[in-house]
């Protein structure tokens, strides 16, 4: 991938993040970048006082420092702010935080040199990935803590993995045969303002979200064919009349994945029943305003990936230096916290489909729990319960991070974003609907089972077939939690994508 400061794509980060694609700058950068470093030089040589070049920072932006101590200042800077707490994040949201800080100083907006941009883009091409713990940011100067982290590591400094072992900065450096960067002015600051941790877990938990979405409309069109529902609801003459994107594609996949479906025909004739219940009949409705949700939160991202978020921001035209407040993590909070609103409504509705699934008050034809002998074995009542568990923990995450403001930096930072907050738990609730829709899909495809010898649409029985391949049908009771986990680790990496979507 060359860099030259333009937006990145979801699939286009995933590609450097998890496929481990070669970056480099582009030769179009380095005249931007060259000419915003010399102003800074400029202004070191002229000794103007320039916030974050030649004062301290935060609160203590009104202490000059003095010439000699530059190089000291950035130093102290990098190491100060290295308080991140808990576990490391990922390799592939530390490789999507390195590829994305790389890109926007590429805008050449940031006073840093280019050399410093080339050693960020060759830890990532050699395989070094900083130790960056995944708690204490609260995405008001962008996130600070996570950044120095990865800033430590370009020093020679801190922890950082390479070839699978847990090393000093300094170790890995050598074995990658790496030069540790000298910080000169400006570097530190220009390494840690920015928005890129929270971008980084949260974009690549979006991507998750957006393959969780397709595949709730496979385990839902199961759930319907399982359950004897009409697909009338999904009419496109309905759809046309309420026009929202989303909705509509929904439907369109919805009758896609139930064309050609023995089961309803069966049962076109004879039936009592007028209408569904809002899990099955509204589908389209709540699952296309997740993706419309989903959608706005890589609108953001994607504006954001092309953003200078340091401060000040280096104008080298005008020879100014301006500073200002870009780093703040409002947008990504905001973005973040919407989408897991999203998703913990999607889990909501999943389970309402598999209690109705395993609910005897409330199914036609199936088995109390879907067991093959009832009372004698339980089949799957608790996997209803596990379902229901997973809801309640996503609706208590789901509370927004960003309502909430805890004044940092000496009464500096009044008003912060907590947008790493929102990112972190968003990445939970991603994981927890992986589940919730791994227990669906085993739930209606036992469901369909019991349909036999009828078959489902073609886009259902292709779900079908693959859950099949990972799970065998439930003759007795036995522990579903091996098949949950393998179900949804194939969802995680796309088993299930593409059934009846039309590209």
């Amino acid at each position: 991938m060359e860099l030259n400061g333009e937006q990145i794509s979801l699939r286009e980060l995933a590609a450097v993040a998890l496929g481990g694609e070669a970056v480099h700058v582009s030769s179009l950068a380095r005249p931007r970048i060259l000419a915003s470093r010399k102003l800074i030089e400029q202004i070191v040589a002229r000794d103007v006082v320039v916030y974050g070049v030649n004062t301290g920072f935060g609160k203590l932006s009104d202490v000059r420092i003095p010439h000699a101590e530059l190089r000291q200042l950035q130093l102290n800077l990098v190491r100060s702010h290295a308080c991140g707490i808990g576990n490391p994040l990922s390799e592939a949201e530390v490789r999507a935080m390195m590829v994305l800080r790389a890109n926007v100083l590429a805008l050449g907006l940031s006073g840093i040199r280019y050399e410093a941009i080339e050693l960020l883009c060759e830890l990532l091409n050699r395989r070094v990935c900083p130790v960056v713990p995944e708690k204490g940011s609260v995405g008001a100067s962008g996130d600070l803590a996570p950044l120095a982290h990865l800033a430590l590591t370009l020093i020679g400094e801190g922890e950082a993995f390479f070839e699978a072992q847990r090393m000093s900065g300094a170790e890995a450096l050598r074995r990658a045969q790496l030069t540790p960067l000298q910080l000169e002015a400006k570097e530190g600051l220009a390494l840690l303002n920015g928005t890129q941790g929270m971008h980084a877990v949260g974009g690549l938990a979006l991507l998750r979200a957006q393959r969780v979405a397709c595949v709730a409309d496979v385990a839902g069109a199961m759930s319907l064919e399982a359950l004897k529902g009409t697909p009338a609801a999904f009419d496109l003459r309905l759809h046309d009349a309420r026009p929202h994107p989303g909705q509509k594609a929904v439907a369109e996949h919805l009758l896609s994945l139930m064309e050609g479906s023995e089961i309803r025909q069966s049962h076109l004739k004879g039936d009592p029943r007028v209408q569904d219940a809002y899990s099955l009949r509204c589908m389209p409705q709540v699952h296309g305003a997740v993706r419309g949700a989903l959608a706005h939160c890589e609108d953001v991202l994607l504006i954001e990936s092309a953003s200078a978020t340091d401060n000040p921001l280096v104008f080298a035209k005008s020879g100014e230096v301006i500073s200002g407040g870009n780093f703040h993590g409002a947008p990504l909070a905001l973005a973040f916290d919407y989408a897991a609103i999203a998703i913990a409504d999607l889990m909501s509705m999943s389970e309402r489909r598999t209690d109705r699934l395993v609910n005897p008050d409330k199914n036609e034809g199936l088995p109390a729990f879907l067991a093959r002998h009832p009372g004698l074995e339980s089949g799957f009542m608790t996997a209803q319960v596990a379902a229901a568990s997973l809801v309640n923990e996503a609706r208590v995450l789901a509370h927004p991070a960003s309502v909430d403001n805890i004044t940092t930096s000496g009464g500096k930072e009044d008003h912060v974003s907590m947008g790493m907050t929102s990112a972190l738990k968003y990445r939970s609730i991603v994981d927890l609907a992986e589940n919730l829709l791994a227990i669906e899909l085993l739930t209606a495809t036992e469901g369909l089972e019991h349909r036999r010898p009828l078959k489902a649409g073609v886009g259902v029985e292709r779900a079908f077939a693959a859950v099949r391949e990972i799970a065998p049908p439930l003759t007795q009771d036995r522990s579903l939690s091996g098949d949950i986990a393998r179900v949804a680790d194939a969802i995680r990496w796309g088993k299930f994508d593409g059934e009846g979507e039309k590209s």
